[in-house]
Parts: C-alpha cells; structure tokens; sequence
C-alpha cells in the first residue's frame, strides 16, 4: 500500500457499533411485500418465533415490537400499579425502570455487584418491604447475574423474577439460557443488538396461565390469536391490551438474521477475544480493569468494557481514541441518580458501586465486521495511552 493509501486507512473512522446485515433479508422483505400479509402473525413471524424458542429453549415466545413493549406487557400480566413497588438496578437501561413507572409501580433503586455490572442479591435483598412485587435482572453485557441468589431471593419471598434480556441472547448461567430463568424474559432486537430487525423485541415465558393472557394483551386485548388457530369462530375484545404486535416486515428482517445467529456469535466473540488477550498486559500496568466472565457462565460478547481508574482518565482516554478517529463511549447514567428517577423511583441506600462503574467504564467498537486491521489499530491506540 502506498504511503497515502496508509494515511487514509488510519484515518477511516472506526464506529463503536454497525448493524449486521444477514443475506436473506432483502429476499424476505421482498417476498413480504409481494404478498398480501405484511401485518403482524404472518409466516416470518412464526418462522422467526420458532427459531427464538430454538435458541434460548423457552417454552413459549412472543414477538413484540421493542424490549421495552415486552417489559410493559410483563407489568400488566403481573398487574403491576400504583402502591406496588419493583426492585430495579441503578446500572440499566431507562427502560428496566419506565416500563413498571408507566404503569404507576415505585422503582426501587439498588445497587450493583462491580465485578460484572449487574444487580446486587444483598441489595435487591435489603430493599425488599410488604409492598415489593418483583426484581428485575438486567444481564449487563450479555453476563448472568448471580441467578442462584436472585432466585431464592424471590421464591422466599414471593416475588416475581423479570429478565431484562436485552444484552443476553445465547448467554448462559451453569449451561441454562439466559431469559428462560425467571418469571418472565424479554429480548431486545434494537439494531445495536447482536441481532436486529431495526427496532423489535420479545417475551419469554414459561407458565402456560400467563401466555394464555400475554397473547391477548399483545393483541389490543382481544382473542385474535385464538381465532388464527380456529379455537373460536370470531375474535373480540377479552382483557386490557395494547398493539404490540412487530410488523411482518420487522419479523422477515428477524428471521433472516436469526437464521445466523452463530454466525454473528463466533464473528463477535472473534472480537471480544482479541480485547482480552491483547489488552490484558497493558490493562495491568496500567492500573485498567478489562470486562471478565465467571466461568460459571456463557456471555453473548454483546460488548467489551475497560473500567479505569478514575472518571478524568475515563473522559481523557475517549479524547485519545477519538483523536484517532476510534469511537468509544460511555454507557449509562445511573437510574437511580436520573431526573425520572427521582420522581418516580426511591432510592433506600446510595447506589455508590452503580455510581463509580458508570463514571469509569468505557466500551470499545465491537460489531461481526470489525476486520483485522481494524482490530490492529484499535489495540495500537488503547495500549499507546498511560493513565
């Protein structure tokens, strides 16, 4: 390569995140809008249900338009309203908290356990009172929370159990997926997600009660589902309900790109795998905490992270990639220290451990085509950098 066709390649900038794009997508999309179906329960998405229960083994699976529709939908089957408060990690997405506040539920903020992101058992258990309804898991990254703890936790006590299962499609705890452990999961296929239809979700369940209703609520309350299947001869407004329904374009997207799961998995570990061990030498000198994985558990390599030591060395290391042209960003601002969170939520004990990850953490660019090069100059540049 010539001199200025090197300086152009290091100046190509690197992003934190690109979709993947699976071969049969054009192809199903086409073949949708040649047909007369482009509603929701059509072919793709009973194809691409199918191949979710495949994966993750759970009984029973609902496809919705967002993860954050299956969180809501999860709150009305659980009946989840006003004086019911939910136990939620300070460290999580927006919607693990807005989808039980929307429903008029209290968000009880608790802290984290540092080493993976995720929910504190001895937290969750502290806050629990006579007016706690359920615990929500959020695998941060695609790592089991402690499910052992969490588990017993909410048997002891009665509690519902919800999987936010955004980061965790194919992850495992002690060899059980991810999402089939509690009460109920649901599944994210945002296209920042190792799978995407663009926007688009789903709900795990088990108990044959809860499906019965989900079904209904997911169809604006009616008994549709049932009239598809010939149970009844007409379909009619049965229980409270939303549409929550994806489109069968969103579903044919979904299919295609399920249809590659392990495809993208071994693509995206190829990628996790060279941060590991190529950052590991310089993450310790440098005083760096890399993101690990028990052994106990099968991770999703949905993201890398490098925790460093303070917030101001945080913020001047994603100045050093950026003036390279590599995009690293932060990731969320605590729950329970949000604008919304201090009017919907309470907060019985300072979530500091939550506080301290997300003003240290950093992801690095991690999608299926990251190319060798690619990976060569973003290893050059994290290690190039002195805390």
């Amino acid at each position: 390569m010539s001199k200025s066709g090197a300086e152009a390649g290091a100046r190509e900038r690197i992003i934190f995140s690109r979709p993947y794009r699976s071969t049969a997508e054009l192809a199903n999309v086409a073949a949708v809008l040649g047909s007369d179906h482009c509603h929701g329960d059509g072919p793709f998405t009973a194809s691409a249900t199918a191949k979710l229960a495949e994966i993750t083994g759970a009984p029973h699976v609902l496809l919705t338009t967002s993860c954050t529709h299956a969180l809501e939908l999860a709150a009305l089957l659980l009946e989840l309203g006003p004086g019911d408060e939910v136990i939620v990690p300070s460290f999580a997405f927006t919607s693990a908290a807005t989808a039980f506040a929307v429903h008029g539920a209290t968000c009880v903020f608790v802290d984290i356990d540092s080493a993976t992101g995720n929910i504190d058992p001895a937290a969750a258990a502290a806050a629990i009172t006579d007016h706690t309804k359920a615990i929500v898991v959020m695998h941060y990254g695609g790592v089991a929370a402690d499910m052992a703890a969490l588990g017993d936790l909410a048997r002891s006590h009665g509690l519902a159990l919800i999987e936010d299962n955004a980061h965790g499609l194919g992850g495992t705890w002690r060899g059980q997926a991810l999402g089939t452990l509690g009460t109920l999961g649901t599944q994210s296929f945002h296209d920042t997600k190792n799978v995407h239809c663009g926007e688009g979700g789903a709900l795990l369940l088990s108990d044959e009660i809860l499906m019965g209703r989900a079904e209904i609520i997911r169809e604006k309350g009616t008994d549709r589902a049932r009239f598809l299947r010939g149970q009844v001869d007409k379909y009619s407004w049965q229980d409270i309900g939303s549409s929550y329904l994806p489109s069968e374009l969103n579903a044919a997207v979904l299919d295609a790109q399920l249809a590659e799961f392990h495809t993208i998995q071994r693509a995206r570990h190829r990628v996790w795998n060279t941060y590991a061990s190529g950052l590991a030498p310089w993450a310790a000198e440098q005083g760096v905490v890399p993101m690990s994985v028990p052994p106990d558990r099968g991770h999703t390599a949905h993201l890398f992270y490098l925790r460093m030591p303070c917030e101001e060395t945080r913020d001047s290391f994603i100045r050093h990639l950026a003036a390279r042209n590599i995009v690293a960003p932060f990731h969320y601002v605590p729950l329970d220290s949000s604008a919304a969170g201090l009017k919907y939520g309470r907060t019985p004990v300072p979530c500091t451990r939550s506080a301290r990850f997300a003003a240290t953490i950093v992801r690095l660019p991690l999608w299926p085509m990251l190319t060798g090069t690619q990976l060569d100059r973003i290893l050059e540049a994290v290690t190039e950098f002195r805390c």
